[in-house]
């Protein structure tokens, strides 16, 4: 059988993990094993993300504590960057700090002005070990250091201060996924 070279054609979509699940309030452990187990694992999360209309995706915003994200994400000039980094490194994040509009697939129909550079770097490796460099500018900049957050265990919201924070965390109390939980 021939895999498609369409990114999540051959994936299952898997549930999203939603804000307070411990899973994504830790950092993921790297990936040592390269092989058809991680291509599955792939497939799904573009696949996830796809169903979910996502622009990125960390494998723990499915429950794999693993260090790993997709995208499929436009810049500022609406270039279309599609891809995915395994044991990825954010290396750089500079420029100017733009306070924008963020989401996230795990804090479903919420969002807050979060702070981010507008240029990032991210370094790590494919499905085949191989090294991967990625650089992005305004929203896909956003995108990569969203995603590598995630990775490290944190969440749009931790970036958030003062009233914005606890406006965004008023929010999660009141959102109908949300379930009575401690704070993490």
């Amino acid at each position: 059988m021939r895999q498609s070279s369409i990114p999540g054609s051959s994936g299952q979509v898997r549930p999203m993990t939603l804000f307070g699940d411990p899973v994504l309030h830790a950092p993921c452990a790297e990936v040592t094993e390269f092989g058809p187990e991680l291509a599955r694992l792939v497939e799904d999360m573009y696949a996830s993300m796809y169903a979910a209309r996502g622009v990125g995706l960390a494998a723990n915003q499915i429950g794999v504590a693993r260090r790993v994200f997709v995208f499929d994400c436009p810049d500022d000039e609406d270039r279309r960057h599609l891809g995915h980094v395994v044991n990825p490194r954010l290396v750089e994040a500079d420029g100017v700090v733009v306070r924008g509009p963020e989401g996230c697939l795990s804090l479903p129909g919420l969002e807050a002005g979060t702070p981010r550079f507008d240029h990032a770097l991210v370094e790590g490796v494919d499905l085949r070990g191989e090294p991967v460099r990625v650089e992005g500018t305004g929203f896909f900049a956003r995108c990569l250091q969203h995603e590598c957050d995630h990775l490290e265990g944190m969440v749009y919201v931790d970036r958030l201060e003062g009233w914005r924070r606890r406006r965004a965390l008023r929010a999660v109390a009141k959102a109908p996924w949300s379930e009575p939980r401690a704070q993490p």
